[in-house]
């Protein structure tokens, strides 16, 4: 902490505001791991020390080798998990690969490293410092500082940031394994609210409603649909969805001959396309722009070797599925595919017991008529049958009526 303090003074800030900046930065390497309330706090701590006008916090997203931005100073909802960087691309990208920080006083857009983003008119600021966020000698995020006018980011500035950064590092790679750990056990609750349907005694409706409910939710994703193939096994058609829009509810049926779903279902083999709306071979990209549908993940519904449909979700931004997600995604679809089949064989075997109750029901009419008439049983079967034609009614309902009017005689 006397490191810290010298750093501090140093830097211009004078003993009563240096406490509060060591309290807070206590305070947040002992609060609660909450990674959204940890990373305003740091952003606070540090504007405090530099009054920059913008403070950005990227973290590295291993599994995609990416940055994402996570945390600003000014208000950024919409870009905030939307603005991403590859490791080594742009200045942070660049910081983030080097674990060097990076200060320039003025016209740090001009730096052949620097990449602008539309949407952050932060871009056009004239000084510019990045500090990488390092745990065990392993940058996890970059912090990037910016002021509007020329700005000179002396050695002290920049080595109090990085400790900083430094010793916050542990607390955010917590919170982030924190979080892991809360969404993996809602998936797990999830699957078995799936794996629960399966067996319940509702209608196959229901549960695939429940299942696409339960998938969005767990995947956060936009859109979640269960697909299946069609009686003449040509197309495939939306039977479930959690979306509230009914243009998508209504999108028509996609050909499996010449469609990314028709191929996940011949070839049994999960795709996940990184934006619809420029792949060629998506059928529906008009839609898909209208309703901000970006990333897709299909994956086959397969019963005993056989493809009877395909599990889709969308995300709204941009996202790389991870085989996790993959992993989980088909977990669902599988479950799916059991309660689809598990349906098919209640309803075949109650038509086999509907059959039998009827066979029943006839023989007995045939056996009245034939004691009642003197008819031989192909005759009593005929009659049964030409009654059925003639008075467009069943025959269980002639048979019964026939039953009905010996019990009344």
């Amino acid at each position: 902490m006397v490191k810290s303090k010298k750093n501090i003074q140093t830097a211009g800030i004078g003993q009563e505001q240096e406490l509060n900046i060591l309290r807070k930065v206590v305070e947040i390497t002992n609060s609660e791991l909450d990674l959204e309330l940890i990373l305003k706090e740091v952003v606070l701590v540090v504007n405090e020390i530099t009054l920059a006008d913008s403070v950005f916090i990227y973290l590295i997203d291993e599994p995609q080798q990416q940055l994402v931005l996570m945390a600003s100073k000014t208000p950024h909802k919409k870009e905030l998990g939307a603005v991403t960087l590859k490791i080594g691309e742009g200045i942070t990208g660049w910081v983030a690969q080097q674990n060097k920080p990076v200060a320039i006083k003025n016209n740090a857009y001009q730096d052949s490293r620097f990449k602008n983003f539309d949407v952050l008119p932060e871009d056009r600021y004239e000084a510019f410092l990045s500090v990488p966020i390092v745990l065990k000698n392993k940058p996890i995020g970059v912090i990037n500082i910016q002021h509007k006018n020329m700005h000179d980011y002396n050695v002290n500035t920049v080595n109090l940031i990085g400790l900083i950064a430094k010793q916050i590092s542990g607390t955010i790679d917590n919170a982030r394994l924190y979080q892991e750990t809360k969404k993996k056990a809602m998936q797990f609750d999830s699957l078995i609210k799936v794996s629960q349907s399966i067996t319940s005694e509702g209608y196959l409706e229901e549960i695939l409603n429940l299942i696409v409910v339960v998938t969005a939710e767990m995947l956060n994703s936009k859109i979640c649909s269960i697909m299946l193939l069609d009686k003449k096994g040509k197309e495939l058609v939306i039977k479930a969805t959690q979306s509230l829009s009914e243009d998508y509810k209504k999108k028509p049926g996609v050909k499996i001959d010449s469609s990314i779903s028709g191929e996940v279902l011949c070839t049994q083999k999960a795709m996940a396309v990184y934006d619809v709306r420029e792949e060629k071979k998506y059928v529906y990209r008009d839609l898909a722009i209208k309703e901000n549908l970006t990333s897709m993940l299909s994956v086959p519904m397969v019963v005993k070797n056989k493809s009877i449909g395909i599990v889709n979700v969308y995300t709204k931004k941009p996202h790389v599925f991870t085989q996790e997600e993959v992993n989980i995604l088909q977990m669902v679809a599988n479950q799916a595919a059991i309660a689809v089949e598990n349906t098919k064989l209640m309803e075949e075997s109650l038509k086999a017991k509907e059959a039998l109750e009827v066979r029943k029901l006839v023989d007995r009419a045939k056996g009245i008529l034939m004691r009642m008439k003197g008819l031989d049983e192909d005759a009593a079967h005929k009659l049964i049958h030409k009654k059925s034609m003639d008075s467009c009614k069943s025959m269980k309902e002639i048979a019964e009526s026939i039953i009905l009017m010996d019990e009344l005689s």
